[in-house]
């Protein structure tokens, strides 16, 4: 079984993923399909989605969590953690190094040790 998320979705990719899937929800297609049709599905997707989002999860045997997943054009990243798949939102600016801990003591520290 495979679901699949759009968003900002044309009318036309959705009355083609109709064909194999089952819209239970605005944009929300799930379905039982063969391995060849579920990338016959992807690349249906991926060439008629300009700029809407989509998430495709399915049943994996390679994988640790026994599904897998396709994500196109979020801000979210896919991971391969040890053979985990994982989601993670990448961040929006690098840290600084005002950012990172200082050595020695803090304010309330120095006040409280040194009476200052």
């Amino acid at each position: 079984m495979i679901t699949l998320v759009l968003s900002s979705c044309p009318s036309s990719l959705r009355g083609h993923l109709t064909r194999w899937l089952t819209e239970v929800s605005a944009n929300v297609f799930v379905g039982k399909v063969t391995p060849r049709i579920r990338e016959k599905i992807w690349t249906l997707v991926t060439e008629n989605l300009r700029s809407g989002r989509a998430i495709m999860t399915f049943p994996s045997r390679e994988s640790e969590q026994g599904y897998d997943f396709e994500v196109l054009n979020h801000e979210w990243e896919v991971v391969d953690a040890d053979g985990l798949k994982l989601v993670r939102r990448p961040r929006k600016t690098r840290p600084s190094q005002s950012d990172a801990p200082k050595p020695g003591w803090s304010r309330a520290g120095r006040k409280r040790r040194f009476g200052r």
